[in-house]
């Protein structure tokens, strides 16, 4: 019999966890033939989800639950959750319920049907309208300046072989941007369309700077474009530079005694060069840290406590 693992992480979820325990649980057990568990990572969460997932536990032993020792963030937990995984197959699920569980069986009958890799994808979605254009323009933007093709609308909701788990393994991450790695394999994908569901309960745990934080790690890891456009634009900008500064030199020549320069071409140039100079190297500061977060191998999380493994 065939093991399924679903994979949730969580943070500050005690409003959805057990809603979403009871969908998934309802789910596969309306689909014969597997096993499954259902594993449970918490990012240290200061309200009650780890008291709540612990009763779960208690009561079923289908559901495994992970304590992180901290916050690692929104990357690093779920990505160790799905390493620690045992099932023939896993689907990441997050806990707000905006990955609809019920899809679980679609999922299943794609891989059964051969593909190693099943994603959701959003083409629509119940979320503010500015928010989901927004997400829009940047997977299209990710998917213009990668160098390799990305998923559009995909978020990590999805089904993963085995053997695409043990892949992933060999890549040691240390700060793993999921649905780039997820693209970058090359396997065949399945895709299963939806319309992601508002949140019910709670508030989202993402806020701009984590936001902020998964797309520019996504533009980093995946495209050389940025760095590329520092040397194009430097050399645009200093070209102009040296035929308006002989422009200036000439035209002085001629009128010498009418025409005055003035301070304010001296200062909007400064500011302009000065503000160019400062996004690009918060560019390649993007690239260094990427490295540097790689080159020291610190463990993705350390746990306080696991229950049910």
């Amino acid at each position: 019999m065939k093991t399924i693992s679903i994979i949730t992480p969580c943070y500050n979820e005690e409003r959805n966890v057990a809603e979403l325990y009871k969908e998934v649980k309802s789910v596969m057990a309306g689909i014969r033939g597997y096993e499954y568990e259902h594993i449970f990572i918490d990012n240290a969460s200061t309200d009650n989800t780890v008291s709540i997932l612990k009763e779960i536990a208690g009561k079923d032993r289908n559901v495994k639950l992970i304590v992180n020792l901290k916050n690692y963030g929104h990357l690093k937990s779920p990505f160790y959750a799905i390493l620690q995984a045992r099932g023939d197959a896993v689907i990441s699920v997050v806990a707000d319920l905006q990955d609809p569980p019920a899809l679980i069986r679609s999922f299943i009958e794609k891989w059964e049907a051969g593909y190693k890799i099943v994603v959701g994808v959003k083409n629509e979605s119940k979320e503010a309208r500015w928010m989901f254009f927004v997400r829009k323009l940047y997977y299209w933007l990710i998917s213009v300046i990668s160098t390799s093709k990305q998923i559009k609308n995909f978020t990590g909701f999805g089904l993963y072989d085995r053997s695409v788990i043990e892949i992933l393994r060999q890549y040691d991450e240390r700060y793993p941007y999921f649905r780039g790695l997820i693209s970058d394999l090359g396997f065949p994908v399945a895709r299963v369309e939806f319309i992601q569901p508002r949140r019910k309960k709670g508030r989202s745990n993402n806020n701009l700077y984590t936001l902020f934080d998964l797309a520019m790690l996504g533009i980093v890891n995946y495209s050389v474009l940025p760095l590329r456009l520092a040397t194009f634009i430097g050399l645009i900008t200093a070209a102009l530079s040296f035929f308006t500064a002989l422009f200036y030199l000439i035209y002085k020549i001629i009128f010498w005694d009418k025409f005055q320069v003035g301070m304010a071409p001296l200062v909007i140039g400064i500011f302009f060069f000065s503000a160019v100079q400062l996004f690009f190297i918060g560019v390649i500061g993007e690239y260094i840290g990427a490295i540097y977060t790689q080159v020291k191998k610190r463990p993705l999380v350390i746990e306080k406590e696991r229950i049910n493994f």
